[in-house]
């Protein structure tokens, strides 16, 4: 599987991606998508949650190949601008991005999984995570990931 590059453009969050800000998904930078990729996906987790394993803060699918994936995306199951998108239930219960939001202590560690697929995934917006993780299997031509830590 070809590697994608997926930066945040900061190694921290900044204050305004979080609860403690306006709660605005950040932008991701994208680099290296085949020319077969029809849809993207991302999957931002907390891999450092309290209660062991991982908590999930967005998932976003049938996103247009893009380089840049825009900040302050609406918190609605579909989107069509600045990009066309679908979007599900994340651990808050609710739909979008809902960023950083961690206990006082040490930083939290958040990674924003990008798959690259051979074609659009037939779910409608408001699917779960799960519902999502099936979906892409045999799918993802190309992956990467980012990472950000925040704490409060």
């Amino acid at each position: 599987m070809e590697k994608l590059k997926v930066t945040l453009g900061t190694r921290e969050f900044p204050p305004d991606y979080t609860c403690d800000g306006t709660d605005r998904s950040p932008p991701l930078y994208i680099e290296g998508l085949n020319e077969n990729v029809k849809a993207l996906a991302v999957i931002m987790v907390d891999s450092s949650s309290s209660g062991g394993g991982t908590f999930t803060h967005w998932i976003i699918w049938n996103i247009e190949p893009v380089r840049i994936l825009p900040e302050a995306l609406d918190k609605e199951p579909e989107i069509t601008f600045p990009v066309r998108a679908l979007q599900g239930v994340n651990d808050f219960g609710q739909i979008g991005y809902s960023g950083p939001c961690p206990e006082s202590g040490p930083p939290h560690r958040y990674v924003f999984k990008v798959y690259a697929l051979d074609q659009e995934l037939p779910l409608t917006g408001g699917a779960s995570k799960d519902e999502l993780a099936k979906a892409l299997a045999g799918r993802i031509i190309q992956f990467g990931d980012a990472e950000a830590i925040y704490s409060r």
